[in-house]
């Protein structure tokens, strides 16, 4: 075994407060591995549906992340008939994966304000395109300038979750946990990798 082991390989506690510590810290750093989720929630069709989101918010206490979104978006419409969602990253760095399962709210109108203003122009000008995400175009459409209409578009999601799964891969051992708060308490265990 490795003499350089880091503590969360065999403390619950200090598992999930790395976990913690670095979903906080993508938020302010943009070279974060952290900072770019892949959301996966239930399409119309039943199937499962993936992209990849900038987390641009964590609160631990309240257990939510907030992201960004296009209310055009297909998503929009797979979340309204089934919020269940699952939030994955992955530092090929740190080699450790976390995915956290939960349920989304999505946020328009006078409930944005305030998100959209902190967001920087050239996000901001991601709203303006058209026509709407997802769309068929003959041809790409150019980079969208942000114009009036734009804030119109933009969609905050609130992910709680009630479940994280964290991994953490190495050559001495991997080591897998479970921390959930389905009855509102916490509940952590070891999980076999």
């Amino acid at each position: 075994m490795s003499a350089a082991r880091p503590a969360f390989a065999d403390d619950l506690g200090e598992a999930l407060a790395e976990a913690q510590r670095l979903l906080r810290r993508a938020v302010a750093d943009r070279r974060s591995p952290w900072r770019t989720m892949q959301l996966a929630s239930i399409a119309a069709d039943g199937a499962p549906d993936v992209r990849t989101l900038v987390l641009r918010a964590f609160d631990s206490e309240a257990r939510r992340l907030r992201l960004h979104t296009d209310r055009r978006s297909a998503k929009i419409a797979e979340l309204a008939a089934d919020p269940r969602v699952m939030l994955h990253g992955y530092d090929p760095g740190a080699k450790l994966q976390l995915r956290l399962a939960g349920e989304a709210t999505v946020l328009t109108g006078a409930d944005t304000r305030a998100a959209w203003l902190a967001s920087a122009p050239q996000a901001r000008a991601c709203y303006a395109i058209q026509p709407a995400p997802g769309s068929v175009v003959a041809t790409p459409p150019p980079a969208p300038l942000l114009s009036p209409g734009a804030e119109d578009h933009f969609a905050v999601l609130i992910v709680r979750y009630h479940s994280l799964d964290w991994l953490w891969l190495s050559a001495d051992g991997h080591r897998r946990a479970r921390f959930d708060w389905a009855r509102g308490e916490l509940r952590a265990q070891w999980l076999v990798p």
